[in-house]
């Protein structure tokens, strides 16, 4: 049993939702370039209508400044988006603040960071939105990590609030991968910088029997082992904490694996030939920008072995080819798994959807910060407020 209400379990008919929803989408030549979050919300969307609901839809998209109306972040190729998508028309309202959703119609909230005080929490602007339903439904697990109006103020002030399906589902995934893991744990980090990862990593090598370090950091490791990485992005400030964190792997018996051989390049763009070195002998003027193949082999064939798997994060520059095949390998060899796989962050869902391996993970979270956030046990304020609103009765 939950410990906030669901949507799914109230009832909804002739009701007006507001739902707030993650369509922080990427976008190319005023396009929506991939719609995995727009989709991941359809069941929720369709469920509130069959039941009767009048439904708000409202999100964020990119980083416009706040508190003035910026053509280029309008959620009007959303709207567009999500109407082929349902088949049905999906207006997009500018003044929603003033809106009145009838039951059975679907209506879309421009860019909630279009408001002042959106960001800051503002009780005022909060209270106006939560005037707006009935019932707010928050279903946004990639904003669930901040405190803002549209994902915290709003449920402390409507009359009911309760978590949507999705939300719920990613709640109840990532705590089975994290509380009562099946064993062996086997933790995928990627990401350019030790320093935006740190805690995570800390965090996960409580948790996991094996853990292994892709992406930037990588080469930061790999300094701090004493091995030249050249002209590679690293994080010089940082090699004490990697050197720490090696330290407490082996004290907790947590194998920390590193590559032997890595893909360089002098340049990283789509022509830059790659050339393998092994990790002793790196030049000084090359790039470390994938791990090796063999490694990447290995890591594949023993996640066969694995009771559970975390991914976050791609192993190399996987947008070009070149630099591609060990995010490949480590892609293909978890949906080879038939361990209970769990994969987040926004690169991570780009390198599923490249290699076509989205169907065989187990649970794919469409969050990256709260995903994240998670994996270090903390708490999400827009959840512990659903949760207080529930234990108000």
């Amino acid at each position: 049993m939950a410990d906030y209400l669901l949507m799914a379990d109230l009832d909804l008919d002739n009701k007006r939702l507001l739902i707030r929803v993650d369509f922080n989408v990427p976008m190319a030549d005023g396009k929506v370039s991939d719609d995995s979050r727009i989709r991941a919300a359809l069941p929720t969307i369709e469920m509130a209508l069959q039941r009767g609901a009048g439904v708000l839809l409202m999100s964020h998209l990119g980083r416009p400044q706040e508190g003035s109306v910026d053509p280029t972040a309008s959620l009007q190729p959303v709207a567009d988006a999500l109407s082929k998508l349902l088949g049905r028309p999906v207006p997009l309202i500018s003044d929603w603040l003033d809106f009145t959703v009838e039951p059975g119609t679907l209506a879309l909230a421009e860019n909630v960071r279009f408001l002042a005080g959106e960001k800051s929490n503002d009780d005022a602007l909060a209270k106006r939105m939560a005037g707006l339903c009935d019932v707010f439904v928050m279903d946004a697990f990639g904003t669930a990590h901040r405190a803002q109006a549209s994902t915290h103020g709003v449920a402390k002030f409507s009359t009911l609030a309760c978590a949507g399906p999705l939300l719920d589902a990613e709640l109840k995934n990532i705590g089975q991968a994290l509380k009562n893991p099946a064993r062996p744990v086997v933790a995928i980090v990627g990401g350019s910088k030790v320093s935006t990862k740190l805690e995570v990593l800390r965090s996960l090598l409580d948790k996991v029997d094996r853990l292994i370090v892709g992406g930037g950091m990588t080469n930061t490791f790999l300094a701090a082992a004493g091995y030249e990485v050249g002209r590679s992005l690293h994080e010089p400030e940082m090699k004490p904490m990697a050197i720490e964190l090696m330290r407490l792997a082996r004290n907790k018996g947590v194998e920390l694996a590193m590559p032997d051989q890595v893909v360089c390049a002098t340049e990283l763009s789509a022509e830059a030939q790659a050339q393998v070195f092994s990790v002793n002998e790196v030049p000084a003027d090359q790039m470390i920008l994938d791990l090796g193949s063999g490694f990447a082999k290995k890591i594949a064939a023993e996640l066969a072995d694995a009771g559970t798997i975390i991914w976050n994060g791609p192993l190399g520059v996987f947008e070009y080819d070149q630099f591609g095949e060990s995010t490949r390998l480590l892609a293909e060899g978890i949906a080879a798994s038939n361990a209970f796989s769990l994969a987040g962050g926004g690169d991570t869902l780009a390198a599923i959807a490249k290699y076509g391996v989205g169907d065989a993970i187990s649970y794919i979270s469409t969050g990256g910060g709260a995903f994240l956030e998670m994996v270090e046990g903390k708490a999400l304020p827009a959840v512990e407020m659903l949760q207080q609103r529930c234990s108000e009765g």
